[in-house]
């Protein structure tokens, strides 16, 4: 009796082992095209941002903006003393007058042979420089004052009213009122996206909205390697607590014209010396599951993605289990 319940024990034990040995799961998967969702996290920017400078010198008399203040497009937002650039222009002006009664004098000196045709070409001459300096007096005063060229707002303020400005000198930085959202990517990742493409934005303050694409750079950054994408917001009159520099939730869904092997992760056996990725399956002429080694394309937290083909056939694969497996195999 009792070497009868040790011949049952020893049975059962075998059986288990058996039914563990033939426990896993296994599916069918098919060459399809790569997809994929990019989730980021950007940073909240002005699309456009511009400094602006006098071409000219002279003391500040204007100052209608101040830092954090928005303005209208063709606002006058900043002006210098004009006096002195006004004298220039009369002054220039007037010999301009003059140089053209000269020219009309020596004309008419031509006429009776009075004149020489060198005495003609001095006068032309004289005419066209005092022209040439007539209208950059005329250009200088035109930038003596600084007009808003869009719809904006003001960054900074760089200088006081009475406060001497130099040629170039930067007085105000303004940005357009339009706000992008500024993403780093790899270099897979780029490539799978394109410009107009929708994005979803998730803003602290204002909830899921739907932005475009609307920059990839040609080059990574040097820093960090990675491509700096924008994502162009829409029009919103929420701007209640955006700043820049605010951080945004992002997401892209990402396609190619890659196909792929998409596999649980859990199917996944090892990688070996080479990068490949190794699984036990079974190819469409081989009743047998073996293992097979394959170019990895992507991985993630959930599935591992293998490069294929098109035409390539599809694979019936272990997904859960593949130890059990082994162990039948022996």
């Amino acid at each position: 009796m009792k070497l009868f319940s040790i011949v049952f024990t020893i049975l059962l034990i075998s059986m288990a082992k058996q039914a563990l040995a033939q426990s896993y799961d296994t599916e069918v998967v098919s060459a399809e095209l790569y997809s994929d969702t990019i989730q980021r996290t950007g940073k909240l920017d002005y699309k456009r941002t511009l400094s602006l400078a006098f071409k000219s010198s002279g003391y500040l008399t204007l100052l209608s903006v101040d830092e954090g203040e928005q303005f209208k497009k063709g606002q006058l937002l900043a002006s210098l003393d004009i006096t002195e650039l006004e004298q220039q222009k009369n002054s220039l002006n007037a010999q301009l007058t003059q140089a053209k009664r000269e020219l009309k004098r020596i004309s008419q000196l031509m006429d009776k042979n009075l004149a020489s045709e060198r005495d003609m070409d001095t006068a032309s001459t004289q005419l066209e420089i005092i022209q040439a300096d007539y209208q950059v007096a005329v250009y200088n005063l035109k930038k003596a004052q600084i007009y808003a060229p869009f719809t904006g707002v003001v960054l900074s303020r760089n200088t006081e009213l009475g406060e001497l400005q130099n040629p170039g000198q930067e007085a105000l930085k303004i940005a357009k009122l339009e706000w992008v959202i500024k993403v780093a990517l790899t270099g897979q990742e780029v490539s799978d996206v394109k410009l107009n493409q929708k994005v979803s934005v998730s803003l602290s303050h204002i909830g899921p909205i739907q932005g475009v694409i609307s920059k990839i750079p040609a080059m990574a950054s040097t820093s960090s390697n990675l491509f700096i994408i924008e994502v162009l917001l829409p029009k919103t009159n929420i701007t209640a607590g955006m700043i820049a520099g605010q951080l945004a939730s992002v997401s892209i869904a990402s396609e190619s014209n890659k196909f792929v092997y998409r596999l649980p992760i859990a199917a996944l056996v090892a990688i070996d010396d080479t990068g490949k990725a190794i699984v036990i399956a079974q190819s469409h002429n081989n009743a047998v599951f073996e293992q097979h080694s394959f170019e990895v394309f992507q991985l993630d937290n959930n599935y591992v993605y293998l490069k294929a083909n098109r035409d390539d056939q599809p694979l019936k694969i272990i997904t859960k289990g593949w130890q059990n497996y082994s162990v039948a195999g022996n």
